[in-house]
């Protein structure tokens, strides 16, 4: 049976040597463009729910469950831009300075402002008003820390050609150095939609919380393997059983987003660290073992 080329029958087709219409360069921009708009929706609605949570309502609060669902929706798109710019033949400088911009303000400022006014603004200080105002202050500088990282990371990656990690994998995969930007945004986002959205009220998980901000921040800024699935083709054909996983991811995604997008963060930003572990023990055992004579 023939293979089916996505790319023969639906992208247009133009002679050898000769540059995209000016139109089609828009098309990647749009998406750009959604990433900043959702970002922006997200640094408001989170706004919005410090106003709410700040009237003494207590529960989930819709808000910042909004303003999580943005975040992880422009994770979408910003994996969708940089593939329509190359399935079209529109890469341009432009489109790259302005899809970092774009990650700045949406994987940068949207989920530093969210996790601190989700995780550390609301904390009860009835027991111990000292013990609450150094957690807000640790809380900004861990806010302030995601951002700076998350910032530092873009630019490295904008300077970088060809970046080798700190600890190279298999030389037919394509790897990111260091947590990407939009990871460590999304990883924020399904932590707080999958607390139903219920501002931190108890210290003890504002210190864990202001914690894991501080360990997305080394990771960004880390030169640790993380795969980046560059290497995947959509156009590719695909096999019966790739379909059938694909659907079900959708359907659990679509009934069991808490979960699902909580488990699938978690597994991604692990397996940077498992596998730089992995490592540093198989390098320990390679140390330790005894010469053999001949």
């Amino acid at each position: 049976m023939q293979k089916f080329n996505f790319s023969q029958h639906f992208l247009p087709v133009r002679p050898p040597g000769r540059r995209p219409a000016r139109a089609a360069y828009a098309l990647p921009t749009l998406f750009t463009t959604g990433n900043i708009f959702l970002g922006f929706v997200s640094i408001f609605q989170t706004f919005e729910g410090s106003i709410a949570a700040s009237t003494g309502i207590v529960g989930p609060n819709s808000n910042f469950d909004t303003a999580a669902k943005m975040i992880g929706f422009a994770v979408l798109l910003d994996g969708l831009d940089g593939r329509i710019a190359r399935m079209t033949n529109t890469v341009s400088e432009f489109g790259k300075e302005m899809d970092s911009l774009a990650d700045a303000i949406t994987f940068g400022l949207a989920p530093a402002i969210l996790a601190f006014a989700w995780g550390c603004q609301f904390v009860d200080g009835a027991a111990d008003a000292m013990l609450r105002d150094h957690l807000l202050r640790a809380g900004y500088f861990a806010a302030f820390l995601f951002l700076l990282s998350a910032v530092a990371r873009l630019a490295r990656f904008n300077v970088t050609t060809n970046p080798i990690p700190k600890n190279p994998g298999r030389p037919d995969r394509k790897y990111f150095v260091g947590l990407a930007a939009p990871a460590g945004a999304g990883m924020v986002a399904a932590i707080v939609h999958a607390s139903d959205s219920d501002p931190i009220r108890r210290w003890g998980y504002s210190i864990g919380w202001i914690a894991l901000l501080g360990l997305l921040s080394f990771l960004m800024v880390s030169t640790w393997r993380y795969y980046s699935f560059k290497d995947l083709n959509l156009l590719s054909p695909r096999s019966p059983l790739m379909v059938i996983l694909l659907g079900s991811m959708i359907y659990l995604v679509w009934n069991y987003s808490e979960a699902v997008l909580l488990l699938l963060a978690v597994v991604y930003v692990g397996s940077g660290i498992l596998t730089r572990i992995g490592g540093i023990v198989r390098r320990t055992f390679r140390r330790r073992e005894p010469v053999r004579s001949t």
